[in-house]
């Protein structure tokens, strides 16, 4: 079982702040997880190869196809600020 102050420690570690009532229910929050996790602990799974998905992940992208782009003035159109046929942005500041 884990305790408040086990709770308020890890929320330590992690840099949150957690009000009172917060803690009471993360306490109890953080037992159910822990509890799960024990039963996941307690399975045979000497003859399971290690997998990095569980889910056959196949690939899904589109071929790429060339296709006309944008006109140069079409895209600048709406533009705030434009310099030589660009975007005009403002300079960076060095630090």
């Amino acid at each position: 079982m884990i305790s408040e102050a086990d709770v308020r420690y890890v929320a330590k570690l992690a840099r949150l702040y957690l009000e009172s009532g917060e803690t009471q229910r993360m306490t109890g929050e953080l037992s159910k997880i822990l509890g799960y996790m024990q039963k996941i602990a307690e399975l045979d799974i000497a003859g399971t190869p290690p997998m990095a998905h569980v889910l056959d992940v196949v690939n899904v992208y589109r071929e790429d196809e060339e296709r006309p782009s944008l006109p140069r003035q079409e895209a600048l159109r709406n533009a705030p600020a434009v310099t030589d046929e660009s975007f005009r942005v403002p300079r960076m500041s060095q630090r």
